[in-house]
């Protein structure tokens, strides 16, 4: 009988390959097969070296390539077949990835799992755009939240439990419902010039930002045509955005290879 395999949950981080761990880079050096998301970035799928198998179970809202059950099918597969997988997700795979329910229909087939957490979207899009979580006499707290459900439910969520002035709400996989999101918070007491911002694929080339009011947020989204994924960030620590304004997508294409080669 075949020796099960492993599987690697692994945090691709926000999409920056420098904001890999080494562990995470190490595990797909090693790989016989990775699994991956949407949401990972081209420059971290260009890290995986020739020869690995690669298979795509990428996700989109309204277009779900492969249902969650098949995903967890696939890993319980290869992994009795004795290979050795990388299950790669964008973010951290415990927030908002799903990554539990698979490690859990992992363990009931008695196959070794291991998590590598990632940087997630909330403390990376965030500190990208120059906006911290927390400040003292801004904000006290961090509360993340998912602005859609699974199987395109209708959103509903603890409105008046995030209205707190004093802490950051984060929000994620939030564009489509933003018009909604925006309502039902105004709508629960938040007021509606409480500073805001999206900010679309963190830590990419293709970053970018927009600072509005609450109120405003969902039309200057629009007009900037930001595109998925985008993080949607609100409370008084967005008021600092611009003078703590850092990062400057590069202009030119960076060899992440050459820069791995002597992990």
């Amino acid at each position: 009988m075949t020796q099960p395999g492993k599987v690697f949950l692994v945090g691709a981080g926000p999409g920056d390959p420098e904001l890999l761990s080494i562990k995470a880079f190490n595990l797909l050096q090693q790989a016989e097969v990775v699994v991956y998301d949407r949401l990972v970035a081209a420059e971290i799928m260009e890290l995986i070296p020739q020869g690995v198998t690669r298979i795509s179970v990428g996700k989109k809202q309204g277009n779900h390539c492969v249902p969650q059950s098949e995903i967890n099918q696939l890993l319980v597969n290869l992994a009795l077949a004795g290979r050795s997988v990388v299950r790669l997700k964008g973010g951290d795979p415990f927030i908002f990835g799903r990554g539990s329910e698979e490690a859990l229909e992992l363990r009931r087939h008695a196959i070794p799992c291991e998590v590598v957490p990632g940087i997630t979207a909330a403390a990376a899009a965030s500190a990208y755009a120059g906006i911290p979580l927390t400040h003292r006499g801004l904000s006290r707290s961090v509360c993340m939240v998912t602005g859609h459900l699974r199987e395109d439910q209708p959103l509903q969520l603890d409105w008046a439990g995030l209205i707190d002035a004093e802490t950051t709400l984060v929000i994620y996989m939030g564009l489509s419902n933003l018009p909604q999101i925006v309502e039902q918070l105004m709508a629960a007491g938040r007021a509606a010039d409480t500073p805001a911002a999206a900010v679309q694929e963190g830590s990419t080339p293709r970053q970018r930002q927009v600072l509005a009011t609450l109120a405003q947020l969902p039309t200057e989204v629009d007009k900037a045509g930001l595109q998925a994924p985008v993080a949607v960030i609100i409370g008084d620590c967005v008021t600092l955005a611009e003078e703590l304004a850092w990062f400057q997508p590069p202009t030119e294409e960076i060899d992440h290879a050459k820069r791995f080669a002597g992990l």
